[in-house]
């Protein structure tokens, strides 16, 4: 059994006995409830494995214990919510990362619905669905098993660094060779299907990826298209369902990663004018859960399906899965806010070496954790047919632009093409923050404005809004600068709502809309308009933009992060990408590299160049980082666990927030299990010594927390 705990101390498997009464209901995968120390206390698990101690040939390790066995208290359902497949990822990536299977598990597997599960198992029994489950000799079969032929869980496999090498039949040729397995026999539902063509890429060279299982990152093509019902998406939702299509065309089920919903509605739209009548799982955690349990009860049905969902998709269950596909892998949302921080492309990467199925990392721009894959041979790289791209238009690239030019928030050439756009349909204007004015300064000596009580930043809700502070909401009515006693304050950043304002009276009689956070729109029509919106939030216009305005880049790559320059290369071109064919695309107040790749519409470039410098200064993802945050003894210790491994430094450790402090890991990539093991040999060590004795006053000291491969910790 695996108890459903955060504690690090109890991420490892407990025996328990199956009363007699309960043989007929237990079967691996099911939920159970089980007796745990002392006091009738009762937990909730897993069942994991299971075998029969009469058995002498029992090939599990612990089948040669003979001792009594506390029963297990009861079966919490007969469904099988936890597959083989699904158990096995999670203990490989909660061990790659130091973490806990039961907190990956808890991703997959959502929350039990009751209602919804009675009335999935009463529809299963009705339909007369018989189908084998994982059980060892001397157990029957549990009522209603979800999981088919599914084989006795072995132990997690020792895991290596993402990412893995391929097996020995599938050479890691920088083409990346097919891995030599059987291609599955076509189901009843492919029968009936035809398969997409793949819309301006090399005729045959995606349908060799799903049915020869390649590993590709794929250039998206950045146009908009218009379908039947005169919806109109990304050329990369099309894309994605293409991918999607033809993989149920081949028996298997497909697995469609997106960061939010706004792309989930697009890629949905695209699947239901090519085959309407495919059994697709939207699985999403905006979704009631009574909804989000029931499409995660569907993708355990055994058939193959498409399922849709943002970073937590890539744990669902699938039957036959021939198809892991990601797009924009480089968005933050796909960074698990939650331990063991597990990024949506490292669990397609060993979900795909776990099942041998394609796997396409599809992007208008392209991660640095991709291109290090592609420049390994890992990755194959697949463009488009046609080198279509927008018209990119640097305004620092113009002839000798004059000093205002450059100083200008918006430069002439950009009022002139939003201007002249106008007149023919909508002008996307995006710029960098939400809101009125979300930053302040004082007039006087320019220090930016900070809150009296908490140190926040001020910000002006609206023009005629109190300065209030943006972290703690308290009012700054009679606010006085803590550096020159000056009164007066000064805008320094102007948001969405400013712009709109400004740009609302230099354009009189144009319709302005707003996009941002507080005000979704997904969708627009053609006619005129003047579209103020923060990054990923911008709507899909019919037709695409007439002219799109990239403001504020400066401000964008001020940001402290080492991965800035790639963020703003991927919101720059996804914008762009809505623009109508011809449309210019003013890029304002950016030039060198960054202006010269998306200029020429050459991502990859870019970020080969960005892993260049990153391998000589042994940032990641050249190499492998883990951050250990603590007390200073704690930290000390967990650091001298490492020192047998070879070939790592240590940065710090610093101080953070009393009394705490941080050290950061750096190592290569096939050192990762042993830097993995010892930090979670310390966590568990931390956690233990944090248990409260039975008499005394004890205060606990602070968790001991190990996090690995933060994307913004340099």
């Amino acid at each position: 059994m695996l108890i459903d705990s955060p504690l690090p101390q109890l991420d490892h498997l407990f025996d328990y006995g199956v009363p007699a009464e309960l043989v007929g209901q237990v079967a691996v995968g099911v939920r159970v409830k089980v007796p745990f120390r002392s006091g009738g206390r009762v937990v909730d698990a897993y069942v994991i494995e299971l075998f029969d101690p009469c058995i002498e040939s029992a090939s599990t390790t612990d089948a040669a214990y003979r001792g009594a066995l506390s029963p297990l208290d009861s079966v919490v359902s007969t469904a099988v919510v936890l597959t083989p497949a699904v158990w096995k990822l999670a203990r490989r990536l909660a061990d790659r990362a130091a973490g806990n299977a039961s907190d990956i598990i808890r991703l997959a597997v959502p929350p039990r619905q009751v209602r919804v599960e009675k009335a999935w198992l009463a529809a299963r029994a009705a339909a007369a669905v018989v189908v084998p489950v994982a059980r060892e000799p001397g157990f029957p079969a549990a009522p209603e098993p979800a999981v088919p032929d599914a084989p006795v869980m072995p132990a997690a496999p020792s895991e290596t660094a993402v990412p893995i090498p391929p097996p020995a039949s599938a050479p890691n040729h920088p083409l990346v060779e097919p891995v030599q397995t059987a291609i599955p026999t076509p189901s009843p539902v492919s029968i009936a299907l035809a398969t997409p063509a793949f819309v301006g890429y090399p005729t045959g060279r995606l349908d060799s990826v799903i049915m020869e299982h390649h590993r590709v990152a794929v250039a998206a093509i950045p146009e908009l298209t218009q379908l039947d019902d005169g919806t109109t998406i990304g050329r990369w939702a099309q894309t994605l369902a293409e991918l999607a299509v033809a993989t149920l065309g081949a028996g298997q089920s497909a697995i469609l990663c997106v960061p939010d919903f706004r792309d989930q509605d697009q890629v949905q739209a695209a699947v239901a004018q090519l085959a309407p009548t495919l059994p697709l799982s939207r699985v999403d955690a905006r979704q009631p859960n009574p909804d989000r349990y029931r499409a995660f009860l569907a993708c355990l049905q055994p058939e193959p399906r498409i399922i849709l969902g943002n970073r937590s998709a890539v744990y669902a269950p699938a039957q036959d899965l021939g198809l892991i596909a990601v797009w924009d892998d480089g968005d933050p949302l796909y960074t698990e806010p939650l331990s063991p921080y597990v990024n949506t492309r490292d669990a397609a990467l060993v979900r795909q070496q776990d099942t041998e199925c394609a796997l396409v990392f599809l992007g208008h721009s392209r991660s640095v954790e991709t291109q290090r894959l592609v420049e390994l041979g890992y990755l194959a790289d697949v463009n488009p047919a046609a080198g279509r791209h927008p018209r990119i238009i640097p305004t620092d690239f113009q002839s000798e632009p004059d000093q205002q030019t450059r100083a200008a928030r918006i430069p002439s050439a950009a009022w002139q093409a939003a201007r002249d756009a106008l007149g023919h349909g909508p002008v996307l204007v995006q710029v960098a923050s939400p809101g009125y004015a979300p930053m302040l300064a004082c007039q006087s000596c320019k220090k930016a404005a900070r809150c009296t009580h908490c140190q926040g930043p001020l910000g002006l809700k609206s023009a005629s809004a109190v300065p209030s502070c943006r972290w703690c909401g308290a009012l700054a009515a009679g606010w006085t600068c803590a550096h020159c006693e000056g009164t007066k304050l000064r805008v320094v950043t102007l948001g969405t709502g400013r712009t709109a304002e400004e740009l609302g009276r230099a354009f009189p009689g144009a319709r302005v809309i707003v996009a941002d956070g507080d005000h979704t729109i997904q969708t627009l029509g053609a006619e005129p308009a003047l579209v103020i919106a923060t990054r990923g939030a911008e709507p899909v216009p019919t037709g695409g933009y007439r002219a799109i305005l990239i403001l504020d880049g400066e401000r964008m790559l001020a940001r402290e992060s080492l991965r800035v320059g790639e963020d703003c290369l991927r919101w720059w071109a996804n914008a762009a990408a809505l623009a109508a064919p011809g449309a210019p695309v003013i890029l304002a107040g950016v030039g060198g590299a960054l202006a010269r790749a998306l200029n020429a519409w050459h991502p990859d470039i870019f970020a080969a160049s960005e892993l260049a410098d990153r391998r000589q200064l042994r940032f990641p993802p050249a190499v492998r980082v883990a951050s250990v945050t603590g007390t200073a003894a704690d930290v000390d210790a967990a650091l001298a666990d490492l020192g047998a491994v070879a070939g790592l430094d240590v940065l710090g450790p610093v101080d953070t927030e009393v009394p705490l402090v941080r050290a950061v890991v750096r190592f290569g990539y096939a050192r990762g299990d042993e830097v993995a093991h010892a930090l979670k040999a310390a966590v568990v060590r931390n956690a233990a010594k944090r248990r409260k004795p039975k008499s005394g006053s004890f205060q606990p000291a602070p968790t001991l927390k190990v996090r690995f491969d933060d994307p913004e910790l340099l």
